[in-house]
């Protein structure tokens, strides 16, 4: 696989990244991960509503789209009112058919340096509460458990109780 080529969604992007996050969830359930992603559950409508008050990115290889993350600027729903010091990742996913293992962290980096280069110095997450798996992945990129957001709405309406987490970064220049 060539090197990712990381670039902001487009509208012609949709139909991709629902493919990931369909593609993502098939994988977590066959990994024995249930209850944090269905397939079918966000269509074209949820990341463009993302497009439209964040942003939604792509990792591209050789042309095709391998991966995704959305990036907000607020999440009131599991974080409540805060200063606007924070970048919060949701939904990060790779094509776990085509990419080589260590692809989710790069994404990972490439969102945490876009949240330093807008002059954050926070970058926020969170994982459904019980999910230990996904927790040790944060906590060895170097994240730290700040607390629990019981019942966050969820789309579709449900809500799950979730693991807050966030690391510090900084803007290097580069």
């Amino acid at each position: 696989m060539s090197d990712l080529l990381f670039r902001m969604a487009v509208g012609a992007d949709l139909a991709s990244v629902v493919r990931l996050r369909d593609d993502a969830a098939r994988w977590m359930n066959a990994q024995g991960i249930t209850g944090q992603w269905q397939p079918g559950e966000l269509g074209e409508d949820h990341f463009l509503r993302i497009m439209d008050d964040g942003e939604v990115w792509i990792a591209e290889a050789d042309g095709r789209a391998v991966g995704a993350w959305e990036l907000w600027w607020e999440d009131k729903d599991a974080w409540g009112a805060q200063p606007p010091t924070a970048g919060y990742i949701h939904r990060l996913m790779v094509d776990h058919e085509t990419v080589p293992p260590g692809t989710g962290q790069r994404l990972l980096r490439a969102a945490e340096r876009r949240v330093a280069e807008a002059g954050r110095t926070l970058v926020r997450l969170d994982c459904l509460a019980g999910n230990a798996r996904l927790t040790a992945y944060y906590l060895n990129s170097g994240y730290r458990v700040v607390g629990h957001k019981e019942g966050k709405p969820q789309p579709g309406g449900t809500t799950k109780s979730f693991t807050l987490l966030e690391k510090s970064v900084q803007y290097d220049g580069c």
